[in-house]
């Protein structure tokens, strides 16, 4: 079993910066790949959930969805039992519930969520 839970969502402006992190509790969180999905307004979970960002279990290897390739970065600390997610230069299509998942395939299948984080870009 493993638990997620997000941190660091908030209220910032166009342009600026937020840093999430999803501490994981379980002995086998360094076995799994972790990603970071998100939902927009108005969608139920489940349905439209977009892909952010994925990292394999040794770091190494990185994803990004194009939308935020460049702005975004997904980092981890396995010493930690947690995953990073700095996002800079953020719009305000960046509005959404931020989601911490763990898989061996997590960008195709996820195993494991956690509870979300509010992130909203406006001025």
């Amino acid at each position: 079993q493993l638990q997620l839970v997000e941190s660091g969502g908030g209220l910032v402006q166009p342009g600026g910066s937020l840093r999430l992190s999803c501490a994981a509790s379980g002995r086998t969180f360094s076995s799994y790949g972790m990603g970071w999905f998100r939902q927009a307004p108005g969608k139920e979970r489940g349905k439209e959930r977009e892909f952010v960002a994925a990292v394999t279990w040794s770091g190494i290897v990185t994803y990004y969805a194009d939308s935020v390739k460049g702005r975004f970065t997904i980092s981890r600390d396995n010493a930690k039992n947690t995953v990073y997610l700095q996002m800079n230069s953020l719009k305000p299509e960046d509005t959404a519930v931020y989601y911490c998942a763990a898989g061996v395939a997590v960008r195709t299948t996820q195993d494991y969520w956690g509870q979300g984080t509010q992130v909203t870009v406006s001025s």
